[in-house]
């Protein structure tokens, strides 16, 4: 007997069906089998289902001699379903990899509860949103069970059949069936939460569920929407068989409004003539079904629901919903002309600041769009703090990136008035991006441009004959932008050369080495290890950190070019897999698609909100990547370092390289998962080929960095101090050295 039996019900969905059944075949748990319905499909869905099932023993097909709905079609599944677990899926939607084995996992913690919830993302056919309303509910809901009478919220998640593992003793002993229609899900859902006595829940997406362009039943308005009556007077009939069952009544009674008055409100499903009777059908069940002493809750359509018992027609809904949205509207525009005077009254109190005279021992820090502290700007405001203390360093953070600030560092938010106040005055500007463009470069100030990493993908200038990967960004602006920076600071001759192309502006370069990389240099493995201690990582384990790029030619940026659950199992025992993203990825929701589950499950370590990621690469024995820039920081700790190019082609193509990384590598180069496998199987990632490739790129893009790249940024540029031997043939001609005993003024 299998663990799963997933019912696919099927009906004009040729097109999507392989993708559907290769996603739950394609699982890497196995124990299941599909039982898949062709409900008298008129295309090639049944063939299709013929096909794989003589392909493979596990999927059974079963064609229907008339179509009967999806409902129906799914209960005509279940007497042939013998898993431990009934789950349900669309065929127009897929499972996500790993799904089945979260969720086999899940339910072993858990003693088998009789229902398990997880979560789904929405797929338009413009390409993917983000996750579901109920993430939150799922995410708070731990890893214990509980039932629904206990935690009554939990019948806000998502109304339909295929986000839910179903025990089958329990669906099926309690004679769960869905019912012909539209709305077929919401009452079978509704009984199946309020009889279970365990509920568990897995905060994990495990369905891409389709948007359609065409072909949507709940984008196609008519009467067919009037089935949601039909629907919910089944789950009343079915409440009023069981007495135990009435205190789930209210709840029920408040969910069924809601749905039905949000139903309405939609004009993709009810037709504006139909809307005058779908509300009277609306309070009539309110009247029929309405329980003694009801009260709508807090935080449901309260005013709405009260109105079905007070309206005499539904002019006055209709006048409600009318009042609410013009309200609403004109709130909105009034907040946003508040918000427009007060922008325009600190711009011109700004303007008033740049008359004061500049302040030489002010310094203001930036850091990956003010929404972090840390990488280079960091290492110079510390090494700052040592040899120029007269310096005042402030931080700049966009409001929501408060909580990054360390204690006791001075700092201000984006828009603030201290913020003007400090910009207009500050003679010393440090930046690893561009401050934005309302802000002024005064005469005698210093802007030092610290980059973030040596390019390998193309920059600035080089992007304009790169139409994909430039889409939405002004390069005219990002250059006058740039046209305010006095300092470039460089790690290797590459570096300086690139940026003097990509970024045609007055501007010196200073060979200072990286100075967030002085930490590398020195050996400061302690931190390393601090963090692995932190994460749990035992002294003798192997740490494989993961850190990929984004891609410039698929939609949001982010793809996964490695199967993470594999590599994380086919690495030898005592090895630890740790996955950063790039920092503009973090927020992804493809993030909650694989990785945080497997880091969950203990598969792998996320480390991509690791603050420091110079601590992470201390921490990491081999690094694979694709085309990040961290290959070249890591180059400095003379560890292995494998190149996963699967898309060069495709990458250098859309994004353009200044050198191809697979011919120059700094270790092995791969191109498929089988490949990276067999390299750390076989120990090549750390043989002597891959140590002579690693010597040659060191050599070449670890020129400057020295240890002491912040110590050079800060006599430098702070103090005045004349270029030593170790600059090479870098001048950098800094206006005014800072006064040491200068003593600076309190900003408030």
């Amino acid at each position: 007997m299998p663990r799963f039996s997933v019912i696919v019900p099927v009906f004009k969905v040729q097109g999507f069906l392989r993708p559907c059944l290769d996603s739950v075949l394609g699982q890497s748990f196995d124990d299941l089998e599909v039982i898949a319905v062709d409900d008298c499909s008129p295309d090639g869905c049944g063939a299709i289902l013929d096909e794989y099932a003589a392909r493979d023993p596990r999927l059974k097909a079963v064609h229907l001699p008339e179509n009967v709905g999806l409902g129906r079609a799914r209960n005509a599944g279940l007497p042939h379903a013998t898993g431990d677990y009934v789950l349900f899926l669309d065929s127009d939607d897929r499972y996500t990899p790993g799904l089945l084995r979260a969720v086999a996992d899940r339910l072993d913690a858990t003693g088998d509860p009789d229902i398990l919830v997880f979560d789904h993302v929405r797929t338009h056919w413009w390409g993917r949103a983000g996750r579901s309303d109920a993430a939150g509910l799922l995410e708070q809901a731990g890893a214990g069970a509980f039932a629904v009478r206990e935690h009554p919220e939990y019948l806000r998640l998502f109304l339909v059949a295929w986000n839910k593992a179903y025990r089958r003793d329990f669906f099926v002993g309690q004679g769960f069936a869905y019912r012909p229609g539209l709305y077929e899900d919401a009452p079978v859902t509704y009984q199946t939460m309020v009889t279970a006595e365990r509920i568990a829940c897995l905060d994990r997406v495990g369905v891409e569920y389709r948007q359609r362009r065409q072909g949507a039943i709940t984008r196609t308005p008519g009467r067919r929407h009037f089935d949601i009556f039909e629907q919910y007077e089944g789950l009343f009939a079915f409440l009023a068989e069981r007495p135990g069952l009435g205190w789930a009544r209210p709840l029920l009674f408040e969910r069924a409004l809601d749905h039905m008055l949000f139903t309405v409100a939609r004009p993709e499903r009810v037709l504006r003539g139909d809307r005058k009777e779908f509300y009277r059908r609306i309070r009539a069940f309110y009247r029929r079904h309405v329980p003694p002493g009801f009260v709508p809750p807090p935080d449901s359509r309260r005013t709405e629901i009260r109105l079905l018992a007070l309206a005499p027609h539904h002019r006055a809904h209709l006048c409600l919903g009318l009042w609410r949205r013009g309200a609403n509207a004109a709130g909105r525009k009034a907040a946003r002309l508040r918000e427009l005077f007060a922008r325009q009254v600190k711009r011109s109190w700004y303007r008033l600041q740049l008359r004061r005279r500049l302040d030489p021992a002010l310094a203001v820090y930036s850091a990956g769009h003010s929404r972090a502290v840390n990488g280079d700007p960091l290492a110079i405001h510390a090494r700052a703090a040592e040899l120029a203390p007269q310096v005042r360093g402030v931080w700049v953070v966009q409001p929501d990136a408060v909580d990054q600030v360390p204690p006791g560092t001075d700092f201000v938010t984006t828009g603030s008035w201290r913020y003007y106040r400090v910009m207009a005055r500050a003679k010393h500007w440090f930046n690893d991006c561009n401050w934005a463009g309302d802000l002024v470069k005064r005469p005698g100030s210093v802007h030092v441009q610290t980059h973030r990493g040596t390019p390998l993908k193309y920059m600035a200038l080089d992007l304009l004959d790169r139409p994909g990967a430039r889409h939405g960004t002004n390069v005219r602006g990002m250059l006058r932008r740039s046209d305010r920076w006095d300092v470039s600071l460089v790690a290797n001759r590459h570096s300086e050369e690139v940026w003097q192309r990509a970024y045609p502006c007055h501007f010196a370069s200073l060979r200072s080495g990286s100075p967030r990389n002085d930490v590398l240099v020195r050996g400061r493995g302690e931190r390393g290890a601090e963090l692995r201690a932190r994460l749990g990582i035992g002294a003798s384990e192997t740490v494989v950190l993961y850190a990929p790029t984004p891609r410039d030619y698929r939609r949001g940026r982010h793809v996964w070019r490695v199967d993470l659950e594999n590599l994380a199992a086919s690495l030898a025992p005592a090895h630890r897999l740790l996955v950063r993203l790039h920092p503009s990825l973090a927020r992804h929701h493809e993030r909650a698609l694989v990785l945080r589950d497997l880091h969950r499950r203990g598969a792998l370590t996320d480390v991509t909100d690791e603050r420091h990621v110079e601590d992470v690469l201390l921490a990491a024995d081999a690094l694979i990547t694709d085309y990040s820039a961290l290959m070249f920081d890591y180059a400095l700790l003379d560890r292995p370092i494998v190149v996963h190019a699967d898309d060069w082609a495709a990458y250098r193509a859309t994004r353009g390289a200044y050198f191809d990384v697979t011919a120059e590598p700094p270790g092995h180069v791969t191109r498929s998962d089988e490949e990276l496998v067999k390299a750390f199987a076989s120990g090549a990632w750390r043989d002597a080929e891959s140590a002579r490739l690693r010597a040659a790129f060191r050599e070449r893009f670890c020129e400057y960095d020295d240890g002491r790249a912040a110590e050079r940024v800060v006599r430098r540029v702070l103090l005045g101090e004349a270029p030593g031997g170790d600059d090479g043939e870098a001048v950098v001609r800094i206006p005014g050295a800072v006064d040491r005993s200068a003593r600076t003024p309190e900003y408030s």
